[in-house]
Protein backbone atom coordinates (compact mmCIF):
# COMPACT_ATOMS: atom_id res chain seq x y z
CA UNK A 1 0.00 0.00 0.00
CA UNK A 2 1.03 3.49 -0.97
CA UNK A 3 1.33 5.91 1.87
CA UNK A 4 -0.06 9.53 0.88
CA UNK A 5 2.09 12.94 0.82
CA UNK A 6 -0.27 15.22 2.77
CA UNK A 7 1.76 18.42 1.92
CA UNK A 8 1.87 17.83 -1.51
CA UNK A 9 -2.00 18.17 -1.36
CA UNK A 10 -1.90 21.34 0.60
CA UNK A 11 0.50 23.65 -1.73
CA UNK A 12 -0.64 26.09 -3.58
CA UNK A 13 2.59 27.71 -4.18
CA UNK A 14 4.82 26.63 -6.90
CA UNK A 15 8.40 25.38 -6.28
CA UNK A 16 10.29 25.17 -2.95
CA UNK A 17 11.12 28.07 -1.30
CA UNK A 18 12.55 28.27 2.31
CA UNK A 19 10.74 30.94 5.15
CA UNK A 20 13.77 33.15 4.87
CA UNK A 21 13.95 33.63 1.27
CA UNK A 22 10.09 34.51 1.29
CA UNK A 23 10.35 37.27 3.45
CA UNK A 24 13.18 38.32 1.70
CA UNK A 25 10.96 38.32 -1.49
CA UNK A 26 8.08 39.76 -0.48
CA UNK A 27 9.67 42.58 1.59
CA UNK A 28 12.10 43.81 -1.08
CA UNK A 29 9.67 46.00 -3.04
CA UNK A 30 9.37 48.28 0.38
CA UNK A 31 13.00 48.24 1.28
CA UNK A 32 14.01 49.41 -2.25
CA UNK A 33 13.76 52.96 -3.51
CA UNK A 34 10.97 53.26 -5.83
CA UNK A 35 11.91 53.06 -9.56
CA UNK A 36 11.40 55.56 -12.70
CA UNK A 37 8.85 53.22 -13.59
CA UNK A 38 6.69 53.60 -10.54
CA UNK A 39 6.99 57.47 -10.59
CA UNK A 40 5.82 57.56 -14.01
CA UNK A 41 2.98 55.34 -13.18
CA UNK A 42 2.29 57.54 -10.10
CA UNK A 43 2.32 60.85 -11.99
CA UNK A 44 -0.37 59.14 -14.13
CA UNK A 45 -2.71 58.20 -11.79
CA UNK A 46 -2.06 61.58 -9.80
CA UNK A 47 -2.85 63.46 -13.09
CA UNK A 48 -6.26 61.82 -13.40
CA UNK A 49 -7.26 62.07 -9.69
CA UNK A 50 -6.51 66.01 -10.40
CA UNK A 51 -9.10 65.97 -12.81
CA UNK A 52 -11.46 64.40 -10.61
CA UNK A 53 -10.10 66.85 -7.69
CA UNK A 54 -10.81 69.57 -10.37
CA UNK A 55 -14.25 67.71 -10.80
CA UNK A 56 -15.38 68.26 -7.21
CA UNK A 57 -13.95 71.61 -6.79
CA UNK A 58 -16.44 72.96 -9.77
CA UNK A 59 -19.44 71.09 -8.27
CA UNK A 60 -18.38 72.65 -4.81
CA UNK A 61 -18.33 75.90 -5.63
CA UNK A 62 -21.06 76.37 -8.29
CA UNK A 63 -23.28 73.46 -7.13
CA UNK A 64 -24.60 70.01 -8.99
CA UNK A 65 -25.64 72.32 -11.73
CA UNK A 66 -22.10 71.46 -13.58
CA UNK A 67 -23.23 67.54 -14.09
CA UNK A 68 -25.41 67.10 -16.82
CA UNK A 69 -28.55 65.95 -14.55
CA UNK A 70 -31.78 66.92 -15.75
CA UNK A 71 -35.23 66.34 -14.31
CA UNK A 72 -36.35 63.63 -14.51
CA UNK A 73 -32.94 62.38 -14.12
CA UNK A 74 -31.67 63.36 -11.04
CA UNK A 75 -29.35 60.66 -10.11
CA UNK A 76 -26.46 59.85 -13.39
CA UNK A 77 -22.85 59.55 -13.13
CA UNK A 78 -22.70 60.26 -9.43
CA UNK A 79 -24.89 57.64 -8.24
CA UNK A 80 -23.92 55.16 -11.19
CA UNK A 81 -20.24 55.63 -9.90
CA UNK A 82 -21.30 54.93 -6.31
CA UNK A 83 -22.90 51.80 -6.83
CA UNK A 84 -19.74 50.81 -9.43
CA UNK A 85 -16.83 51.54 -6.74
CA UNK A 86 -18.90 49.58 -3.94
CA UNK A 87 -19.25 46.58 -6.19
CA UNK A 88 -15.75 46.81 -6.79
CA UNK A 89 -14.67 46.39 -2.88
CA UNK A 90 -16.71 43.54 -2.57
CA UNK A 91 -14.59 40.76 -4.13
CA UNK A 92 -11.65 41.58 -1.49
CA UNK A 93 -13.91 40.46 1.60
CA UNK A 94 -15.27 37.74 -0.64
CA UNK A 95 -11.74 36.06 -1.30
CA UNK A 96 -10.57 36.86 2.34
CA UNK A 97 -13.20 35.78 4.47
CA UNK A 98 -15.83 33.66 2.85
CA UNK A 99 -13.17 32.11 0.84
CA UNK A 100 -11.02 31.46 4.61
CA UNK A 101 -14.17 29.86 5.92
CA UNK A 102 -14.68 27.41 3.08
CA UNK A 103 -10.53 26.77 3.49
CA UNK A 104 -9.56 27.42 0.00
CA UNK A 105 -5.89 27.85 0.38
CA UNK A 106 -5.39 29.07 -3.05
CA UNK A 107 -6.65 31.89 -1.74
CA UNK A 108 -3.57 32.88 -0.07
CA UNK A 109 -1.38 34.62 -2.95
CA UNK A 110 -4.06 37.24 -3.23
CA UNK A 111 -6.17 37.77 -0.29
CA UNK A 112 -3.77 40.72 1.09
CA UNK A 113 -4.25 42.73 -1.67
CA UNK A 114 -7.76 41.99 -2.59
CA UNK A 115 -8.25 43.10 0.88
CA UNK A 116 -6.50 46.26 0.41
CA UNK A 117 -8.57 47.05 -3.00
CA UNK A 118 -11.53 46.83 -1.11
CA UNK A 119 -10.60 49.38 1.16
CA UNK A 120 -9.85 51.94 -1.55
CA UNK A 121 -12.52 51.00 -3.81
CA UNK A 122 -14.91 51.98 -0.49
CA UNK A 123 -13.32 55.33 -0.05
CA UNK A 124 -13.78 55.86 -3.80
CA UNK A 125 -16.85 55.17 -3.43
CA UNK A 126 -17.81 57.09 -0.40
CA UNK A 127 -17.21 60.28 -2.33
CA UNK A 128 -19.72 60.43 -4.86
CA UNK A 129 -22.92 60.13 -2.36
CA UNK A 130 -21.08 63.15 -0.49
CA UNK A 131 -21.13 65.54 -3.40
CA UNK A 132 -24.25 64.30 -4.56
CA UNK A 133 -25.95 65.80 -1.92
CA UNK A 134 -25.40 69.04 -2.84
CA UNK A 135 -24.13 70.77 0.12
CA UNK A 136 -21.05 68.44 1.28
CA UNK A 137 -20.23 70.49 4.49
CA UNK A 138 -23.46 69.14 5.84
CA UNK A 139 -23.13 65.46 4.74
CA UNK A 140 -22.80 65.06 8.64
CA UNK A 141 -26.40 65.03 9.04
CA UNK A 142 -26.61 61.59 7.13
CA UNK A 143 -25.38 60.01 10.31
CA UNK A 144 -27.27 59.80 13.80
CA UNK A 145 -27.27 63.07 14.85
CA UNK A 146 -28.62 64.39 18.75
CA UNK A 147 -32.13 65.03 18.49
CA UNK A 148 -31.80 67.71 20.80
CA UNK A 149 -31.26 69.89 17.89
CA UNK A 150 -34.92 68.28 16.27
CA UNK A 151 -32.91 66.45 13.26
CA UNK A 152 -34.66 63.50 13.37
CA UNK A 153 -33.23 60.65 11.05
CA UNK A 154 -35.55 58.98 8.41
CA UNK A 155 -35.24 55.17 9.26
CA UNK A 156 -37.16 53.92 6.76
CA UNK A 157 -35.10 55.17 4.19
CA UNK A 158 -32.88 52.75 2.39
CA UNK A 159 -30.12 55.89 1.76
CA UNK A 160 -29.46 56.27 5.45
CA UNK A 161 -29.42 52.19 5.44
CA UNK A 162 -26.23 52.74 2.91
CA UNK A 163 -24.75 55.39 5.32
CA UNK A 164 -24.88 52.19 8.03
CA UNK A 165 -24.05 49.27 5.31
CA UNK A 166 -20.83 51.07 3.76
CA UNK A 167 -19.58 52.81 6.99
CA UNK A 168 -20.21 49.27 8.65
CA UNK A 169 -18.67 47.08 5.68
CA UNK A 170 -15.88 49.49 5.73
CA UNK A 171 -14.60 49.63 9.62
CA UNK A 172 -14.96 45.69 9.82
CA UNK A 173 -12.87 45.17 6.46
CA UNK A 174 -9.86 47.70 7.47
CA UNK A 175 -9.78 45.75 10.84
CA UNK A 176 -10.14 42.86 9.03
CA UNK A 177 -6.93 44.14 6.41
CA UNK A 178 -5.33 45.17 9.60
CA UNK A 179 -5.47 42.11 11.84
CA UNK A 180 -3.99 40.21 9.01
CA UNK A 181 -1.15 42.65 8.37
CA UNK A 182 0.05 42.09 12.45
CA UNK A 183 2.29 38.97 11.81
CA UNK A 184 3.67 40.75 9.03
CA UNK A 185 4.73 43.74 10.74
CA UNK A 186 6.28 41.78 13.58
CA UNK A 187 8.33 40.28 10.41
CA UNK A 188 9.49 43.43 8.71
CA UNK A 189 10.10 44.87 12.31
CA UNK A 190 12.59 42.01 12.78
CA UNK A 191 14.11 42.58 9.42
CA UNK A 192 14.53 46.39 9.21
CA UNK A 193 17.57 48.08 9.70
CA UNK A 194 16.19 51.57 9.69
CA UNK A 195 15.30 52.84 12.65
CA UNK A 196 12.47 54.78 12.03
CA UNK A 197 10.71 51.71 9.81
CA UNK A 198 11.68 49.95 13.38
CA UNK A 199 9.68 51.94 15.28
CA UNK A 200 6.47 51.78 13.03
CA UNK A 201 6.49 48.15 12.55
CA UNK A 202 7.15 47.72 17.01
CA UNK A 203 3.95 50.24 16.86
CA UNK A 204 1.83 48.50 14.40
CA UNK A 205 2.69 44.98 15.23
CA UNK A 206 1.14 45.22 19.08
CA UNK A 207 3.92 43.42 20.78
CA UNK A 208 3.86 40.45 18.51
CA UNK A 209 6.44 37.87 19.46
CA UNK A 210 5.65 34.71 17.34
CA UNK A 211 4.44 32.92 20.46
CA UNK A 212 2.02 29.82 20.14
CA UNK A 213 -0.20 32.07 22.26
CA UNK A 214 0.18 34.83 19.97
CA UNK A 215 -0.96 32.62 17.07
CA UNK A 216 -4.07 30.66 19.06
CA UNK A 217 -5.81 34.61 19.79
CA UNK A 218 -4.74 35.79 16.30
CA UNK A 219 -6.60 32.69 14.62
CA UNK A 220 -8.82 33.30 17.01
CA UNK A 221 -10.11 36.68 16.36
CA UNK A 222 -9.23 35.90 12.78
CA UNK A 223 -11.68 33.35 12.14
CA UNK A 224 -14.51 35.87 14.11
CA UNK A 225 -13.79 38.61 11.82
CA UNK A 226 -14.02 36.24 8.77
CA UNK A 227 -17.42 34.78 9.70
CA UNK A 228 -18.44 38.67 10.90
CA UNK A 229 -17.59 39.95 7.49
CA UNK A 230 -19.31 37.60 5.33
CA UNK A 231 -22.59 38.48 5.79
CA UNK A 232 -21.61 41.93 5.07
CA UNK A 233 -20.66 40.86 2.03
CA UNK A 234 -24.43 39.84 0.91
CA UNK A 235 -26.25 42.69 3.10
CA UNK A 236 -23.68 46.07 1.29
CA UNK A 237 -25.14 45.58 -2.09
CA UNK A 238 -28.23 43.75 -0.86
CA UNK A 239 -28.75 47.47 0.75
CA UNK A 240 -27.65 48.94 -1.98
CA UNK A 241 -29.82 47.37 -4.16
CA UNK A 242 -33.13 48.71 -2.11
CA UNK A 243 -32.35 52.13 -2.92
CA UNK A 244 -33.96 51.01 -6.18
CA UNK A 245 -35.93 48.38 -5.51
CA UNK A 246 -38.38 49.97 -2.86
CA UNK A 247 -38.96 53.08 -5.13
CA UNK A 248 -41.96 52.67 -7.51
CA UNK A 249 -39.69 53.65 -10.32
CA UNK A 250 -40.72 51.36 -13.40
CA UNK A 251 -37.52 49.09 -14.26
CA UNK A 252 -36.70 49.63 -10.57
CA UNK A 253 -39.55 47.89 -8.42
CA UNK A 254 -38.50 44.26 -8.06
CA UNK A 255 -37.76 41.66 -6.34
CA UNK A 256 -34.74 40.11 -8.19
CA UNK A 257 -32.67 43.32 -7.46
CA UNK A 258 -30.27 42.39 -4.01
CA UNK A 259 -29.53 38.65 -5.05
CA UNK A 260 -28.96 40.61 -8.90
CA UNK A 261 -26.85 43.01 -7.39
CA UNK A 262 -24.67 41.08 -5.41
CA UNK A 263 -23.78 38.52 -8.18
CA UNK A 264 -23.15 42.03 -10.21
CA UNK A 265 -20.64 43.27 -7.49
CA UNK A 266 -18.51 39.84 -6.95
CA UNK A 267 -18.35 39.46 -10.93
CA UNK A 268 -16.90 43.38 -11.48
CA UNK A 269 -14.73 42.50 -8.31
CA UNK A 270 -13.13 40.11 -9.24
CA UNK A 271 -12.33 41.44 -12.79
CA UNK A 272 -10.72 44.39 -10.93
CA UNK A 273 -8.58 42.43 -8.77
CA UNK A 274 -7.63 40.03 -11.57
CA UNK A 275 -7.01 42.64 -13.76
CA UNK A 276 -3.90 44.28 -11.39
CA UNK A 277 -2.88 41.34 -9.87
CA UNK A 278 -1.79 40.31 -13.43
CA UNK A 279 0.48 43.42 -13.07
CA UNK A 280 1.68 42.87 -9.73
CA UNK A 281 2.63 39.23 -10.21
CA UNK A 282 5.03 40.39 -13.21
CA UNK A 283 6.31 43.61 -11.66
CA UNK A 284 7.19 41.64 -8.41
CA UNK A 285 8.23 38.45 -9.98
CA UNK A 286 5.48 36.71 -7.77
CA UNK A 287 4.49 34.26 -10.62
CA UNK A 288 4.91 31.51 -8.59
CA UNK A 289 3.13 33.17 -5.99
CA UNK A 290 -0.03 34.00 -8.06
CA UNK A 291 -0.19 31.20 -9.92
CA UNK A 292 -1.72 30.86 -13.50
CA UNK A 293 -3.91 27.90 -11.38
CA UNK A 294 -5.06 30.88 -8.70
CA UNK A 295 -6.52 32.99 -12.10
CA UNK A 296 -7.69 30.36 -13.62
CA UNK A 297 -10.00 30.05 -10.67
CA UNK A 298 -10.60 33.48 -10.55
CA UNK A 299 -11.62 33.55 -14.11
CA UNK A 300 -14.10 30.30 -13.26
CA UNK A 301 -15.73 32.22 -10.36
CA UNK A 302 -16.11 35.01 -13.14
CA UNK A 303 -17.70 32.97 -15.90
CA UNK A 304 -20.31 31.66 -12.86
CA UNK A 305 -21.20 35.27 -11.69
CA UNK A 306 -21.55 36.20 -15.29
CA UNK A 307 -24.02 33.53 -16.20
CA UNK A 308 -26.28 34.81 -13.19
CA UNK A 309 -26.15 38.13 -14.10
CA UNK A 310 -26.92 37.30 -17.41
CA UNK A 311 -29.92 35.16 -15.73
CA UNK A 312 -31.16 38.23 -14.08
CA UNK A 313 -31.29 39.78 -17.52
CA UNK A 314 -33.36 37.43 -19.05
CA UNK A 315 -35.36 36.93 -15.64
CA UNK A 316 -35.98 40.93 -15.81
CA UNK A 317 -37.80 40.56 -19.50
CA UNK A 318 -39.91 37.73 -18.54
CA UNK A 319 -41.38 38.86 -15.09
CA UNK A 320 -42.12 42.42 -17.07
CA UNK A 321 -43.54 40.90 -19.39
CA UNK A 322 -45.65 38.28 -16.88
CA UNK A 323 -46.84 40.78 -14.62
CA UNK A 324 -49.00 42.14 -17.51
CA UNK A 325 -47.76 45.58 -16.48
CA UNK A 326 -47.33 48.07 -19.11
CA UNK A 327 -45.30 50.42 -17.71
CA UNK A 328 -42.64 47.68 -16.73
CA UNK A 329 -43.11 45.91 -20.36
CA UNK A 330 -42.23 49.21 -21.56
CA UNK A 331 -39.66 50.37 -19.41
CA UNK A 332 -37.64 46.67 -20.72
CA UNK A 333 -38.18 46.96 -24.35
CA UNK A 334 -37.10 50.90 -24.16
CA UNK A 335 -33.35 49.67 -22.23
CA UNK A 336 -33.50 47.64 -25.60
CA UNK A 337 -34.69 49.20 -28.19
CA UNK A 338 -35.05 52.97 -26.54
CA UNK A 339 -32.47 55.95 -27.45
CA UNK A 340 -30.25 54.32 -24.67
CA UNK A 341 -30.17 50.72 -26.42
CA UNK A 342 -26.01 51.36 -27.35
CA UNK A 343 -25.66 51.57 -23.82
CA UNK A 344 -27.45 48.47 -23.22
CA UNK A 345 -26.30 46.20 -25.87
CA UNK A 346 -22.63 47.10 -24.71
CA UNK A 347 -23.60 45.90 -21.26
CA UNK A 348 -25.05 42.39 -22.84
CA UNK A 349 -22.12 41.89 -24.51
CA UNK A 350 -19.46 43.00 -22.35
CA UNK A 351 -20.99 41.25 -19.27
CA UNK A 352 -23.00 37.94 -20.62
CA UNK A 353 -20.88 37.31 -23.90
CA UNK A 354 -17.59 37.81 -23.15
CA UNK A 355 -17.18 35.56 -19.89
CA UNK A 356 -18.32 32.82 -22.00
CA UNK A 357 -14.62 32.30 -23.71
CA UNK A 358 -13.65 30.99 -20.30
CA UNK A 359 -15.72 27.95 -20.93
CA UNK A 360 -12.53 27.14 -22.91
CA UNK A 361 -9.38 26.09 -20.94
CA UNK A 362 -6.62 27.85 -22.94
CA UNK A 363 -8.77 30.87 -22.75
CA UNK A 364 -8.54 30.62 -18.94
CA UNK A 365 -4.88 30.09 -18.59
CA UNK A 366 -4.19 32.99 -21.46
CA UNK A 367 -2.93 36.30 -19.25
CA UNK A 368 -3.52 38.58 -22.06
CA UNK A 369 -7.31 36.90 -23.21
CA UNK A 370 -8.56 36.87 -19.59
CA UNK A 371 -7.10 40.27 -18.80
CA UNK A 372 -9.19 42.10 -21.95
CA UNK A 373 -12.20 40.11 -20.71
CA UNK A 374 -12.17 41.16 -17.24
CA UNK A 375 -11.54 44.98 -18.89
CA UNK A 376 -14.82 44.21 -21.12
CA UNK A 377 -16.25 42.97 -17.02
CA UNK A 378 -15.61 46.17 -15.47
CA UNK A 379 -16.75 48.21 -18.28
CA UNK A 380 -19.99 45.72 -19.02
CA UNK A 381 -20.90 46.33 -15.01
CA UNK A 382 -20.91 49.91 -15.33
CA UNK A 383 -22.82 50.27 -17.99
CA UNK A 384 -25.34 48.11 -16.44
CA UNK A 385 -25.46 50.75 -13.98
CA UNK A 386 -25.54 53.80 -16.44
CA UNK A 387 -28.94 51.30 -17.91
CA UNK A 388 -30.73 50.77 -14.67
CA UNK A 389 -30.26 54.03 -13.27
CA UNK A 390 -30.28 56.44 -16.30
CA UNK A 391 -33.29 54.60 -18.60
CA UNK A 392 -35.60 54.22 -16.07
CA UNK A 393 -35.54 57.62 -14.82
CA UNK A 394 -35.41 59.64 -18.34
CA UNK A 395 -38.63 57.67 -19.39
CA UNK A 396 -40.79 57.58 -16.14
CA UNK A 397 -44.81 57.07 -16.17
CA UNK A 398 -44.88 60.57 -17.45
CA UNK A 399 -44.26 61.21 -20.95
CA UNK A 400 -44.30 65.06 -21.28
CA UNK A 401 -41.65 64.66 -19.05
CA UNK A 402 -39.66 62.67 -20.81
CA UNK A 403 -36.11 63.81 -21.05
CA UNK A 404 -32.51 62.31 -22.53
CA UNK A 405 -29.15 62.62 -20.02
CA UNK A 406 -26.38 63.73 -21.83
CA UNK A 407 -23.33 63.78 -19.29
CA UNK A 408 -20.91 66.94 -18.94
CA UNK A 409 -17.19 67.45 -19.18
CA UNK A 410 -17.59 67.99 -15.36
CA UNK A 411 -19.25 64.21 -15.25
CA UNK A 412 -16.34 62.84 -17.42
CA UNK A 413 -13.51 64.25 -15.41
CA UNK A 414 -14.99 63.31 -11.73
CA UNK A 415 -15.28 59.44 -13.64
CA UNK A 416 -11.84 59.15 -14.83
CA UNK A 417 -10.43 60.97 -11.91
CA UNK A 418 -12.06 58.74 -9.67
CA UNK A 419 -9.98 55.76 -10.99
CA UNK A 420 -6.50 57.60 -10.65
CA UNK A 421 -7.96 58.59 -6.86
CA UNK A 422 -8.11 54.50 -6.87
CA UNK A 423 -5.08 53.33 -8.99
CA UNK A 424 -2.86 56.23 -6.79
CA UNK A 425 -3.82 54.36 -3.47
CA UNK A 426 -2.83 51.12 -5.13
CA UNK A 427 0.72 52.17 -5.89
CA UNK A 428 1.18 52.96 -2.65
CA UNK A 429 0.10 50.16 -1.03
CA UNK A 430 2.51 47.88 -3.08
CA UNK A 431 5.49 50.54 -1.75
CA UNK A 432 3.90 51.12 1.60
CA UNK A 433 2.74 47.45 2.33
CA UNK A 434 3.73 43.48 1.37
CA UNK A 435 0.81 42.76 -0.97
CA UNK A 436 1.29 39.43 -0.10
CA UNK A 437 0.58 37.54 3.24
CA UNK A 438 3.79 36.00 4.30
CA UNK A 439 2.29 34.34 6.76
CA UNK A 440 -0.34 32.47 4.99
CA UNK A 441 1.76 31.70 2.23
CA UNK A 442 4.69 30.46 4.78
CA UNK A 443 1.53 28.17 6.19
CA UNK A 444 1.20 26.78 2.76
CA UNK A 445 4.59 26.14 1.35
CA UNK A 446 6.58 22.49 1.39
CA UNK A 447 7.36 21.38 4.99
CA UNK A 448 5.29 23.75 6.14
CA UNK A 449 2.81 21.23 7.46
CA UNK A 450 3.69 17.63 9.29
CA UNK A 451 4.15 15.45 6.44
CA UNK A 452 1.84 11.76 7.22
CA UNK A 453 3.20 8.85 5.92
CA UNK A 454 2.85 5.31 6.24
CA UNK A 455 -0.90 5.34 6.00
CA UNK A 456 -2.57 2.56 4.71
Amino acid sequence: MSSVDYTQELSVIEGKHKFRELDDLFSKPLDEKPNKKFYIALSITVSLMSLMLIGFGLTFYYGVGMWGNNNPVGWAFDIVNFVFWVGIGHAGTLISAILFLFRQKWRTGIARFAEGMTIFAVMTAGLFPLFHVGRPWLAGYLFPYPNQHSMWVNFTSPLLWDVFAVSTYFTVSLIFWYVGLIPDFATLREKTTSKVKHVIYSVFSLGWRFSNRHWQHYEMVYLILAGFATPLVLSVHTIVSFDFAVSIVPGWHTTIFPPYFVAGAVFSGFAMVQNVLIFVRKIFNYEHIITLDTLEKMNKIMMLTGSMVGYAYAMEFFIAWYSGVQAETFTFFNRALGPYAWAYWIMITCNVVSPQLFWFKKIRRSIPIMFVVAVFVNVGMWFERFVIIVTSLSRDYLPSSWAYYKPTLVDGMILLGSFGFFFTWILLFTKGLPVVSMAEVKAVVDGAQPTHKGHE
